[in-house]
C-alpha cells in the first residue's frame, strides 16, 4: 500500500508569510520541515525564526519526546546539521518527557569535541542551572571517546571551556592514561595539536606551509574544501595529492559533505579565476560520487525551482551560498538521475533551463540565472496545463511563498492537471526554507525538506509504497518508546 498523503480534504486554513492563501502543515511536519533547513539562528528572508522552532520542537516532545529524538539523530546523522540537533538534544534534556532519550541521542549526535560544548551552552543559556543528570550522563560518555588530540584540537578559549564540562559531569576515565589526559587538560597541559589552523597560525598561509600539511596526511577533507581557495593560491608544489584526495570515492562518501559545499568551492575559485580545469573537473567528481547511489527515476520528471527574491537569503552569516542556489544543485542532481527530465526556474516569469545529462552537476547548477523577482509558483504548473505535456512526476524546489499571479492554492492547478492530461501524476515539493505552509495536499503528493541528496531517496521510496520522511524519522533509531528514565 503506499504511504503517501492521502488526505482528500484540500480546504484552505491558513495563509503564508506573503498572505497567500496556503495549507497549514501538521505539527509534525511543519517541525521536519523547519529543522532539516535550519543553521540554527541564522536569518531567512522572512526574519529567523528560531523561536518558532524552539516552540514547536517543546509542543512535540509534550506529545512525543521520541519522535524529536529520533528527528534529533536523523538530522545530525542524514542531513549533517549540527546546531538544529543540538537545541533538540537540550530541549529533550529540559522536559521529564524527553529526558529518557537524551543520553543515547548524544552518544548519536555527538560527533566533535566541540559537538559538548555547544549543546551544554544552549542549555545553560536558556535554562541555566541546574544541568539535568540525563545531559551530565550523555556528556560523561561522550567525552571518554575522544582522544587527546580530539581534545586538544578543540580546546578553545570559550564562554565554556572542556575543563568546565570535567569539573560538571566527571568522566570516569577507562584507563589509566585517559585518567592522565583529563589532569593534564583541566591544567591546560595538552600537547599542542598539529592542525590547519595551528599551522596557519604559526608558520603563515604560504606555499611551504600547505606543502608540509597536504603531506603531513592530517589535513582533513572538509578543511581541504574550505581551504581550496588559499591552496590554489599558494601553488604548492604537490598539489596532485590534493586532487587524489578530493575525488577519492571512499573519502567523498565518508566526508559527511553537503552538496552545495563542492559548488560553494567550485563558485569561489571561478569568481575569482583560480585553478585550472583540473580542479574544477574534480569537484565535478566528487558531487557525482557523493550523489551517486540514489535510485534512478524512470519516465519523465518536471522539475522548477524558485530564483526568486525570498530565495536569496544565504545560509548563514559565514557563507555565500543561497537558498536559490541550493535549488538550482538539487534540480541538478535529481536531473542526473532521471531517464528523461525537463528543468525550469520561476520566479514572476517561467524559463525552460534544458540541462544535458551527460554535463557536470555543477555546470548545469551554475548555469541558472538567479533572477530575484516575486514567486509565481503556480507558473510551472500552467506550463505543464497549457502545453498539454504529460509527465510521471513534477518536483518543486521552493520556500513556497506564493506572492505574485494566483490567487488559490496551486494544488487546485495540479487537480486540473490530473483532469486534463494524467490521472496519476506524483508531485513532490521539496521545502528549502522551512516557513511551515504548504502549497500542495492530497492523494500523491509527497512533501520532503532538506539541503542535500539524501532528501530525493524519499522519491522513488514514496512512489513505490514505501516511507515518506515522516515514516522514517518515526522509527529511525528509536523503535520503541522508553518506559524508564536513563
Amino acid at each position: 500500500m503506499s504511504k503517501f498523503n492521502f488526505f482528500r480534504n484540500t480546504t484552505v486554513n491558513t495563509v503564508n508569510k506573503e498572505g497567500h492563501v496556503a495549507f497549514k502543515m501538521e505539527l509534525k511536519e511543519k517541525l521536519i520541515t523547519e529543522v532539516l533547513t535550519s543553521f540554527f539562528n541564522e536569518g531567512k528572508f522572512y526574519g529567523d525564526n528560531s523561536l518558532e522552532i524552539v516552540n514547536d520542537l517543546r509542543n512535540v516532545i509534550k506529545i512525543d519526546p521520541k519522535f524529536v529524538a529520533n528527528l534529533a539523530i536523523y538530522a545530525r546523522k542524514e542531513i549533517h546539521l549540527r546546531s538544529i540537533s543540538h537545541v533538540m538534544a537540550a530541549e529533550l534534556a529540559h522536559d521529564v518527557q524527553g529526558k529518557k532519550y537524551v543520553r543515547r541521542v548524544l552518544s548519536e549526535i555527538v560527533e566533535r569535541v566541540d559537538d559538548m560544548a555547544e549543546i551544554l551552552s544552549y542549555y545553560l543559556n536558556v535554562y541555566g542551572k541546574p544541568i539535568p543528570n540525563s545531559l551530565k550522563k550523555g556528556l560523561g560518555d561522550s567525552f571518554i571517546r575522544f582522544d587527546e588530540y580530539s581534545l586538544a584540537k578543540y580546546n578553545r578559549s570559550k564562554e565554556i571551556k572542556l575543563k568546565d564540562i570535567v569539573n560538571l559531569v566527571h568522566p570516569r576515565p577507562s584507563t589509566g592514561k585517559q585518567s592522565d589526559m583529563f589532569k593534564r587538560l583541566l591544567e591546560d597541559n595538552l600537547e599542542t595539536p598539529f592542525t590547519w589552523e595551528t599551522m596557519l597560525s604559526s608558520e603563515g598561509n604560504n606555499k611551504n606551509t600547505w606543502e608540509k600539511l597536504i603531506d603531513s596526511n592530517k589535513l582533513g577533507y572538509m578543511a581541504i574544501l574550505r581551504n581550496l581557495r588559499n591552496i590554489i593560491k599558494a601553488e604548492p608544489d604537490n598539489i596532485e595529492k590534493v586532487y587524489e584526495i578530493l575525488e577519492n570515492e571512499n573519502r567523498v562518501k565518508n566526508s559527511k559533505q553537503l552538496p552545495f559545499r563542492y559548488y560553494s568551492a567550485f563558485k569561489v575559485l571561478s569568481n575569482e579565476g583560480l585553478g585550472t580545469s583540473k580542479i574544477y573537473d574534480t569537484l565535478e567528481k566528487a558531487i557525482r560520487f557523493s550523489t551517486d547511489n540514489i535510485e534512478r527515476l524512470s519516465g519523465k520528471t518536471f522539475i522548477s525551482a524558485d530564483v526568486s527574491g525570498s530565495m536569496r537569503s544565504t545560509l548563514s552569516r559565514k557563507s555565500d551560498t543561497t537558498c536559490a542556489e541550493i535549488g538550482t544543485v538539487l534540480m541538478a542532481i535529481a536531473n542526473s538521475i532521471c531517464d528523461e527530465a525537463i528543468t525550469s526556474t520561476f520566479d514572476t516569469r517561467f524559463k525552460i533551463t534544458p540541462f544535458a545529462a551527460t554535463n557536470g552537476i555543477i555546470a548545469n547548477a551554475n548555469s541558472i540565472r538567479v533572477t530575484g523577482g516575486g514567486t509565481n509558483l503556480s507558473l510551472p504548473i500552467y506550463h505543464l496545463l497549457d502545453n498539454k505535456i504529460y509527465v510521471d512526476r513534477i518536483i518543486i524546489l521552493s520556500d513556497n511563498e506564493i506572492n505574485y499571479g494566483y490567487a488559490r492554492v496551486c494544488q487546485d492547478l495540479i487537480n486540473q492537471y490530473r483532469k486534463q492530461v494524467n490521472p496519476n501524476v506524483c508531485v513532490h515539493a521539496i521545502d528549502l526554507l522551512g516557513y511551515g505552509t504548504q502549497q500542495f495536499k492530497g492523494d500523491k503528493v509527497n512533501i520532503i525538506a532538506g539541503w542535500n541528496e539524501k532528501i530525493l531517496e524519499f522519491i522513488p521510496n514514496v512512489e513505490n509504497g514505501l516511507s515518506n520522511i515522516k515514516d522514517k524519522i518515526e522509527e529511525y533509531y528509536f523503535k520503541e518508546k522508553l518506559e524508564s528514565i536513563i
